[in-house]
This record gives C-alpha cells, structure tokens and sequence, in this order.
C-alpha cells in the first residue's frame, strides 16, 4: 500500500471501528499521539485509547479532509463529528453532538505507520463538551 492508501485506509478503520485491521496497518511499535492529546505506545497502547475514544463517542467520524505525503511522511487534515455519549476528560456523558478539527503528521515504515502526531483542536471541543 502507498503512503496516501494506508492513510485513508486507517481513517477507514476508526470510521468501520474494524480495529482487527491494526496489525496490517500499524507497525507493531506504533508511537502514537492523539487528538485528546493521549499518548499510546504499542499496539495493545492504541487498542486501548481506540477504545476509550469509541466509549465516549461510539458514532465518531473522521472526514478526511486532505492529504499531503511526500517519501516516508504524510499529513492530514481531518473533522472529527460524533455524540458525546460517555465520559471522558472530566465530562460525564451529554448526548451533544461535537464538531472539532485535526491535523495528522505520520511517519511509515516497512509499509507500515510507525508513528502518528496528532494536533486535535481541544480548546473547541473543552468549549462543546462544557456547555
């Protein structure tokens, strides 16, 4: 898979919520910051923060936006949309829907994402999820 194909087809994954499909996608030392600003290491390190995501907004949806990919980096902009239905930072559940943005920087390895740097737009969505 190119760099731009394994970029869409990891979106692909949160969107299905299939994550049977990170050994094919992920390189097994995955180095991994997210929108939440929550790190995770490992692919056992990113089950768990997918999981965590899926709980609080079991309907996310990552809007692939844009990519840009030149030789073993890539770069994305990404919308994230969902319905907060279970707690996370410290906001109990509100059934609101949230809208925040992102922008993704991977790196590949062997055919693989070896490390992704996620800048999620917190101060939107600590705005949405308090009101």
């Amino acid at each position: 898979m190119e760099n731009k194909e394994l970029v869409r087809a990891y979106y692909q994954m949160w969107n299905d919520q299939d994550f049977t499909k990170v050994d094919k996608l992920l390189d097994p030392d995955i180095r991994f910051r997210g929108s939440l600003d929550i790190t995770a290491n490992g692919i056992e390190g990113f089950k768990d923060y997918s999981q965590m995501l899926v709980k609080a907004f079991p309907n996310m949806y990552h809007a692939l936006e844009m990519i840009v990919s030149e030789g073993n980096m890539a770069a994305a902009y990404v919308t994230y949309t969902g319905t907060h239905e279970g707690p996370i930072f410290n906001y109990a559940p509100t059934g609101k829907r949230i809208c925040y943005s992102g922008a993704s920087f991977f790196h590949f390895k062997n055919g693989k994402i070896s490390s992704i740097n996620i800048l999620g737009d917190l101060n939107s969505l600590h705005k949405q999820l308090s009101q």
